[in-house]
């Protein structure tokens, strides 16, 4: 909901991730318009020597119409609520400004796509949005229908990370609320983040590879595209998202 800051609590875990996150470079820190996410991004920036935050209208909170501000308890005795839970591409929040959930997927989406564009191959950056945007993000990494969303947990201040190729997306993490990013960081042998933008390897790990920080048949484990929730992290070759709770209409 716009004009709702971070609380202690929200301020505290925004810190948290900026520190978490302090060792990993990132080529841009991308958030949604909204106040929360944009404390968040700005508690990440404020470790990098004055890296800029962008606003980007494309990752902000789903428009939910007549139903922000309104209590959870009272929007569960709407007949639409059920329809949110089980069918979420059916669903058009009520009113003038309401939106589809397919067109935030379709927006959230593209805007993902075109940072990867703009960023190169080997980039990592971060994107701070919402619990919504973030699940509609995922999904779409997974080849999973929207009405699958909802069986994803995006919580706040939380670490999802995408890793896109020319072929496929491979989500990496999610909803990750204290790992390590060593796997994350640019590797001294060129690959990754940092050095040599070497090249995007669509190919999956066959009988699960040898976890993400190593190189197997010759293939980073991350090379492009990560995201991050409450931080979403995307390597552009990644994405990543930071969310941080909305007042009550929370995604």
């Amino acid at each position: 909901m716009p004009g709702i800051p971070l609380d202690d609590r929200g301020r505290a875990q925004a810190a948290a991730l900026a520190a978490r996150l302090a060792p990993l470079p990132l080529d841009a820190i991308v958030s949604s318009p909204l106040e929360r996410c944009q404390q968040t991004a700005a508690a990440i920036a404020a470790t990098r020597d004055g890296q800029q935050v962008i606003t980007e209208d494309r990752v902000g909170e789903c428009r939910y119409g007549d139903w922000t501000g309104q209590p959870l308890k009272k929007l569960a005795q709407e007949r639409l609520w059920r329809v949110v839970q089980a069918h979420p591409s059916a669903v058009t929040f009520p009113g003038p400004d309401g939106e589809s959930m397919p067109d935030m997927q379709h927006r959230a989406v593209a805007a993902v796509r075109e940072w990867n564009a703009r960023l190169g191959p080997g980039a990592t950056y971060l994107v701070c949005s919402h619990g919504d945007v973030i699940k509609a993000i995922v999904a779409d990494s997974l080849g999973l229908h929207l009405d699958q969303c909802q069986r994803i947990q995006a919580d706040p201040c939380s670490l999802t990370v995408i890793r896109y190729t020319p072929l496929r997306p491979f989500l990496v993490r999610m909803n990750d609320r204290g790992g390590g990013v060593d796997d994350l960081m640019p590797r001294a042998d060129g690959h990754g983040h940092a050095q040599g933008r070497g090249p995007v390897h669509s190919d999956a790990a066959i009988g699960g590879g040898s976890g993400g920080a190593d190189t197997a048949n010759g293939r980073p484990g991350m090379t492009n595209a990560d995201m991050v929730n409450g931080a979403t992290s995307i390597q552009a070759g990644a994405a990543a998202s930071g969310r941080q709770p909305s007042a009550d209409t929370r995604g």
